[in-house]
């Protein structure tokens, strides 16, 4: 006997994008060897992520926030891997339960494994995510491509970020495998590392390897993550100043408002899109191996 199909619907934020499983039991058996044939772009869906969307209640790693948010966003890296945090998949899961008639326009609450996260369903489609406060640990690293290396910050966003400023986006390298990086022991699982350049005043442009993925078109944490380094680097940190620092992030599925308040919280905002529904034969994944 065949196992019953299983709802999915594919979304993107600035064209980091998704396949979205809803799983409001947990009852569903995700395995990494199974996320990582959805996202296969050839073999299976494709996505740089996976949300599989579960109520907090139903899930062991979220019970504990089930008093503060209904759903638990329990994210995957398009390898399989389990991930803390996804600013882009944050805007996109709160898009799927507002499609979904699970959540209304205006305000509501996401569990994350990087903690509770407040989410704004604007009316012009804009999905603001409040971000929670970043950390910069002391210790940074030297990242280093086709012979040319940059000192780059360690910020924490719920995931770890290294951002490193640039003359050229170029120098990146094709950001298919991870930038060398030293020492390594600054990021013992792990790390995104973010390559920027200036545009304007409080305007940058950047590229990223996520973690897990590879390069993707955006990354909500990593752009929040850029804009707390470059107000540290053009010296208007508002814990000092008094005042928010909003800048305009650039990447190259689209563009993101990120504002850090002097309490330390970070906002980001931008647009969600879902773009397709159907259902996957759990049958056809049973090749994952092969």
């Amino acid at each position: 006997m065949s196992t019953p199909q299983i709802a999915f619907l594919k979304g993107h934020g600035t064209e980091n994008d998704f396949v979205i499983v809803p799983d409001p039991d947990n009852a569903i058996d995700l395995p990494a060897s199974v996320v990582a044939r959805l996202c296969d772009r050839r073999a299976g869906i494709g996505g740089d992520g996976l949300l599989h969307v579960v109520r907090s209640a139903a899930h062991p790693e979220a019970r504990a926030m089930a008093e503060q948010a209904e759903w638990f966003m329990d994210y995957r890296n398009a390898d399989g891997s389990v991930a803390e945090m996804c600013g882009n998949g944050v805007r996109v899961f709160a898009r799927y339960l507002q499609r979904a008639g699970l959540a209304a326009e205006g305000d509501l609450a996401v569990a994350t494994r990087g903690g509770v996260k407040g989410v704004h369903l604007a009316k012009d489609g804009a999905v603001t995510v409040s971000m929670g406060r970043a950390r910069l640990p002391g210790s940074g690293v030297r990242v280093t491509v086709d012979g040319r290396s940059w000192d780059a910050r360690n910020v924490n966003m719920g995931n770890p970020h290294a951002v490193a400023f640039v003359e050229d986006l170029a120098h990146a390298g094709d950001l298919r495998s991870v930038p060398p990086f030293s020492p390594s022991s600054v990021y013992p699982d792990g790390v995104n590392i973010e390559f920027v350049v200036d545009r304007g005043p409080r305007h940058v442009a950047m590229r990223v390897h996520e973690r897990g993925s590879g390069e993707t078109r955006s990354c909500g944490t990593g752009a929040c993550a850029v804009a707390v380094a470059a107000a540290r680097r053009d010296g208007v940190d508002p814990a000092q100043t008094g005042a928010p620092a909003t800048y305009t992030v650039d990447l190259p599925g689209g563009t993101l408002v990120i504002t850090e308040f002097p309490d330390g919280t970070v906002d980001m905002t931008g647009p969600a899109v879902i773009v397709a529904e159907g259902v996957i034969d759990p049958d056809r994944l049973e090749t994952v191996s092969g």
